[in-house]
């Protein structure tokens, strides 16, 4: 099997798989209770709080630990709307956010707030002049994914920090779900005032992730109840799975610069493969371009259905995506590579490979033989 849908899910480390099994069946107590059981939950949960912090630079008490990406970004967006409408009632993103923003951008409007969609560059990467243009006095946020889950492209997002330090009332969030692992990450120093991470991204486990929230940010809260995590996000906390993510963030922070540059060698490779192919088409940054991010390609075959060829490299045991995953059985174009500029026929028929560490160079080899003995003859036969 060759697994290039890691920008989906990744395969869990056995590590974490381990570490989760032990947690789960020796420390099963709730982290609330009284007793022994709980307090030695709620001490692993703190211990795990402290290595997440650590590898992200910032304080413990700045991680709240939510159930992945989507809920992260669901509680920074409308826990700083909530927060602080009587500021005012504007927020900028870009056209190019994963649905878990750009949708809860289009709840936000339908509760009457104004949301600015930035434009993209040819490769979806926003400008930072771009930004500053969009700023108003009544704007209270501005989010902005680190690396964008279709094309690959890196935004930049230092810039944007340096920006935005001018406007104090101004609070930057990054969902930052598809960087984590694979590029440095350093939200204090980047002016991040909030930032999202979920852990089955990066070799962890489904149902896990966090919020990174700066001290002296105050959020309205998503989930209310028990008053768990600082009383901005209530419920049973799922100890297992964070200690299992913490696992996974020391295991991918450790092996950052050498994952970096296998995973970008991966990606040069690929490219060069399919470089050759007059009926390939490449999407988004290009080989030595410093806002391509190292484990995303994104191609396309205009006049053949995405869908047909993925499910013909399936017959092979090779797999690949359409698209984001949280959007990828819509039959709609990517709105995505549509907001980059790139026709609806080159966009119905694009297609993404995602690497892991775990991936070879013997891997991309067989996926770019297998295009060749397959997308001629698929051309024959199907049109978009």
């Amino acid at each position: 099997m060759i697994y290039f849908d890691n920008s989906a899910t990744t395969r869990p480390h056995p590590d974490v798989v381990k570490v989760f099994g032990d947690v789960a069946s020796q420390y099963f107590g709730n982290p609330s209770s009284l007793h022994h059981l709980g307090g030695k939950a709620a001490q692993l949960l703190e211990q795990a709080r402290k290595v997440a912090a650590d590898c992200l630079d910032v304080q413990p008490a700045e991680i709240i630990f939510t159930s992945g990406g989507t809920e992260s970004n669901n509680a920074a967006l409308k826990g700083v709307a909530l927060q602080y409408r009587a500021r005012g009632k504007h927020i900028v993103t870009s056209s190019v956010e994963h649905a878990s923003v750009y949708e809860t951008c289009k709840q936000l409007e339908e509760l009457g707030y104004e949301v600015t969609y930035l434009p993209t560059d040819a490769n979806g990467r926003v400008r930072v002049e771009d930004v500053k243009r969009a700023l108003r006095d009544d704007t209270i946020l501005v989010s902005i994914m680190h690396v964008n889950s279709e094309l690959g492209t890196i935004q930049p997002i230092e810039e944007i920090g340096r920006l935005l330090a001018a406007y104090p009332k101004v609070y930057f969030h990054v969902d930052a779900v598809q960087g984590y692992g694979k590029l440095p990450l350093t939200p204090g120093k980047w002016g991040v005032d909030l930032l999202s991470l979920s852990a089955h991204k990066f070799h962890g486990l489904r149902g896990c992730g966090l919020l990174y929230i700066r001290r002296g940010v105050m959020l309205s809260p998503l989930i209310i109840g028990g008053g768990q995590e600082s009383s901005y996000r209530s419920g049973t906390e799922n100890v297992p799975g964070v200690v299992a993510m913490a696992k996974a963030m020391r295991i991918m922070r450790d092996g950052l610069d050498t994952n970096h540059k296998h995973m970008k060698k991966l990606r040069n490779r690929i490219i060069d493969g399919l470089a050759s192919l007059a009926y390939c088409k490449l999407n988004g940054p290009g080989k030595e371009e410093a806002s391509a991010a190292p484990h995303i390609v994104n191609f396309s075959f205009p006049g053949i259905k995405a869908e047909v060829v993925l499910h013909a490299l399936e017959e092979k045991d090779i797999y690949i995506s359409t698209r984001s995953a949280c959007s990828s059985k819509s039959n709609k174009p990517s709105r995505v590579l549509l907001a980059a500029g790139i026709d609806e026929e080159r966009a119905k028929s694009a297609l993404r490979v995602s690497f892991s560490p775990d991936n070879t160079e013997a891997e991309v080899d067989a996926f770019v033989q297998a295009v060749k003995e397959t997308v001629p003859n698929l051309a024959k036969i199907m049109r978009v």
